[in-house]
């Protein structure tokens, strides 16, 4: 149904518009073409049919000659072969009638037959053995017109001049005597006016009377194609081009209609589309005409398409070779564009890192800038708050050794107060650098139990904040690296400090040489 629209849309637009835009014109033939099977089957139930009345007509010879006539039409521009079949049968059916118009129409359609085949001598042999005297009307129309023909053709497949010349006058001659027994007027009369006006180069004339034959609209779907085919090639001599495209393709859309295999409609509009560079739809037009002179089996249409055909693929080939180096350059400045790139985001993704890297190391000295101020200023408070105690102590000893020089207690001179005892001093220092240290590095126990194996962790006791390994690290994480500094803050010998520090790298879960570092990457608050 949507084809059926489609088509009815098509065929009121086409008719309707005197200029189409050639876009169109071309997407309205390929719109036939795509329909080109359901035309075919059309004529293939008609000349069923056709069949099935032969094969109930019995012997009538009257009736099989009435059928075979119809056939060999239904055949003479769609299978040459089966057109010749035909016209034979007709052949011998006129003769067993007896009848001479029978028997001189059934030989101008054998010598059609030859003619359309490219076979100009046996057409000649047979036409020129006919003689016409004493047969009706219609049928020395039918002779006249058909020789005329065979000679128009002859002279259009003739290279030399004057063959071709005489060809044209022997046919002008024969085709007036056509013209006279053809009703005025009538579109049989334009048309073969037409074609005698278009063979003696009377341009304009041979246009106004195929237009004339179409404005009478009584006429076939082919006989359409032959007008506007014929028009078409008359502007194309005289140089409107445009015109006869139009007229090329209303031609190849009626051929596709009438399923007319025998065409050159669409050979012309390729070698037409081929001059104006348009080589995809020359190409796909030319392959078209080939398909349909192969499916005809006329040996010269195929050779005039073999001739063009290699002409038009050649240039299609170019197209696509310059299309493929064009291709080519594209994708190697895509190739040096996309290098250039790998190279710009290689360095920008460089440029990014070390970006990355040097933030990351102002941060690190931010950090440790930040970690160390922090210490200075714990232990800034810490030393003022000692050397205040330390003061005072000095103060009250001062004291104390005056009052025994003065009561010249030289003996008690020997006992220094109990408060100021030196181990009690010292682990009262040791305390509270615990304190201090730990509140700066609040997770250093448990960071520092996590580098040891799990059965060497530390285990404090109850109420102790370090212990000296403990100790001993974390004055290695406050900066001070030292042993003999180390071993006098903790009152040890270096010998003892140096063992200490190598029992608890043992204990460790990691490479010795590593432990240090991971120490030192222990965060502060």
């Amino acid at each position: 149904m949507k084809k059926s629209i489609l088509a009815i849309f098509f065929v009121l637009f086409f008719f309707s518009s005197g200029a189409l835009a050639e876009t169109l014109s071309l997407d309205s033939l390929d719109f036939y073409i795509s329909r080109q099977s359901e035309y075919d089957e059309i004529k293939e139930d008609r000349i069923r049919k056709i069949k099935d009345e032969i094969s109930l007509s019995g012997k009538n010879n009257l009736q099989l000659y009435d059928l075979y006539n119809r056939l060999f039409d239904e055949y003479r521009s769609y299978i040459y072969d089966s057109a010749y079949f035909y016209v034979e049968k007709l052949t011998r059916i006129s003769l067993e009638l007896n009848d001479r118009d029978k028997i001189v129409t059934s030989q101008v359609k054998l010598g059609f037959s030859y003619f359309s085949s490219g076979l100009f001598k046996e057409a000649f042999d047979v036409l020129s053995l006919v003689s016409v005297d004493s047969c009706n009307t219609e049928t020395r129309i039918e002779y006249y017109t058909c020789k005329s023909r065979l000679y128009y053709d002859m002279a259009d497949y003739n290279r030399s001049s004057g063959f071709r010349k005489n060809y044209i006058q022997t046919g002008n001659l024969i085709i007036d005597s056509a013209i006279v027994l053809i009703p005025y007027g009538s579109a049989r009369y334009w048309a073969t006016l037409g074609l005698k006006n278009m063979k003696t180069d009377n341009h304009d004339a041979a246009v106004a009377s195929f237009r004339k034959m179409i404005d009478t609209k009584n006429y076939s779907e082919h006989d359409l194609a032959i007008a506007t085919s014929s028009i078409a090639y008359v502007l194309g001599l005289q140089g409107k081009i445009k015109e006869a495209k139009e007229f090329w393709i209303k031609a190849a859309v009626s051929d596709v209609k009438s399923s007319v295999k025998e065409t050159v409609a669409l050979r012309n509009l390729a070698q037409l589309l081929y001059e104006e560079r348009e080589i995809v739809p020359a190409v796909k037009y030319i392959r078209k005409a080939l398909e349909d002179a192969s499916f005809y089996n006329a040996r010269h249409r195929q050779l005039e398409i073999g001739s063009i055909l290699p002409i038009i693929e050649g240039e299609r080939m170019n197209i696509i070779e310059n299309q493929r180096d064009r291709i080519m350059v594209f994708s190697v400045f895509i190739s040096v564009l996309f290098f250039a790139l790998i190279v710009a985001l290689v360095v920008i993704w460089s440029s990014f890192k070390r970006l990355n890297i040097a933030r990351q190391t102002i941060q690190d000295a931010n950090d440790k800038l930040t970690e160390a101020n922090k210490i200075k200023d714990e232990y800034i408070a810490y030393f003022f708050s000692q050397s205040s105690e330390f003061i005072e102590k000095m103060e009250m000893l001062q004291k104390w050794v005056n009052r025994k020089v003065a009561a010249k207690q030289f003996d008690g001179l020997k006992n220094i107060p109990q408060n100021l005892s030196i181990a009690k001093e010292r682990e009262a220092l040791f305390e509270r650098f615990d304190q201090i240290f730990l509140k700066l590095f609040p997770d250093f126990v448990h960071e520092f139990n996590k580098l040891m194996k799990p059965e060497e962790q530390i285990h404090l006791k109850k109420g102790e904040l370090m212990n000296t390994d403990l100790r001993i690290y974390a004055l290695i994480r406050l900066g001070i690296n030292d042993n003999e500094k180390i071993a006098s803050f903790l009152d040890y010998s270096v010998n003892t400090i140096y063992a200490y520090k190598t029992k608890i790298k043992s204990k460790a879960n990691c490479p010795t040489d590593e432990f240090k570092r991971k120490v030192l990457e222990i965060k502060s608050i």
